[in-house]
């Protein structure tokens, strides 16, 4: 036989690829593997509570009873109730003027330890105590802080000339909402603080050595040289300092549990008072998701201003 009569060999069918082999040779199949223990724990620990709360807000389930489903009657008593709307009322107010606090201050103090100062490392280190304090210790302190007969606040001015009796921080109000606010702006300007620091020093010095030869003053330069290259970081920074003081429950429940009068309740301690002291599971999961679209429109504003190119660059 000659070498053309020989029979050609046959080749092996062509496999088509299955998920293992693109994991080893696709680097985006390997991330998405990577990611599959993170996805799973925040559907478990995030996703399914959500769910889970969005549906107790439409039943009329109760502690030690399963409900049934009765439509929108929860979120009809949630609108009409005037507790409800006082708590409204008092989360926008703790939210806005904290936040609004904590943002001035925590941006003094970055300001402040970003230029060289003795013992600044020693310094950092202190302003960060508040933060990694736990809540509910930083609560018990004020609590004592703002006590009605033995507050250090009271004594000190009555020391001092200044009044006469004792401060009712916590039994007035306005002294109480006033009171919260300050526990609220104590713990988290850290939060801001060590995030802007961190952003400040990532603006190169050859931008200010510039605008100083160029005669241009301190306003000037935190006007058209800071702000606008911290704008990202503010949004981003300032969305979170919102979400925290708005969902914010374990400062309001050990200091004042919403008193007096319902003056500090607010949307979260409600729903825990409704649903696990009440017993009203639908109606305190009707609270909660409440917050929902108040926490949804915070996460917008700082989204879609990332997205306008001009506002990161501080333009008008």
């Amino acid at each position: 036989m000659t070498d053309a009569a020989l029979p050609l060999p046959r080749r092996a069918p062509i496999r088509e690829a299955t998920a293992w082999d693109r994991l080893k040779t696709n680097r985006n199949w390997l991330g998405f593997w990577f990611m599959v223990p993170a996805a799973a724990f925040l559907i478990l620990f995030l996703a399914y509570p959500l769910g889970l709360g969005v549906w107790l807000s439409f039943t009329d389930t109760r502690i030690g009873r399963p409900g049934e489903f009765i439509g929108i009657e929860n979120y009809e008593w949630v609108l009409g109730d005037s507790k409800f709307q006082d708590a409204v009322f008092n989360t926008l107010f703790y939210t806005t003027i904290a936040s609004i606090a904590k943002f001035a201050i925590g941006l003094y103090l970055a300001i402040l330890l970003n230029h060289h100062l003795p013992f600044k490392a020693m310094i950092r280190a202190i302003v960060l105590i508040p933060f990694i304090v736990p809540t509910v210790l930083s609560a018990i302190a004020f609590w004592w802080i703002f006590d009605p007969t033995f507050s250090i606040v009271s004594w000190t001015l009555k020391e001092m000339g200044w009044r006469t009796t004792n401060i009712n921080f916590l039994g007035d109000t306005w002294n109480a909402r006033w009171s919260v606010i300050f526990a609220n702006v104590w713990r988290g300007v850290p939060f801001i603080a060590i995030t802007l620091l961190a952003g400040l020093q990532t603006v190169p010095p050859s931008l200010y050595e510039a605008a100083t030869l160029d005669g241009a003053t301190r306003w000037q330069m935190f006007r058209y040289i800071t702000y606008p290259l911290l704008t990202p970081i503010i949004a981003v920074v300032m969305t979170f300092s919102v979400l925290f003081t708005f969902t914010d429950f374990q400062l309001i429940k050990v200091l004042t549990n919403g008193g007096p009068a319902g003056a500090t309740e607010l949307m979260a301690t409600m729903s825990y008072n409704t649903a696990i002291l009440g017993g009203k599971i639908g109606e305190g999961a009707a609270v909660s998701t409440a917050m929902i679209p108040f926490l949804l429109g915070a996460i917008m504003i700082s989204w879609f201003g990332l997205q306008r190119r001009k506002w990161q660059q501080g333009e008008d």
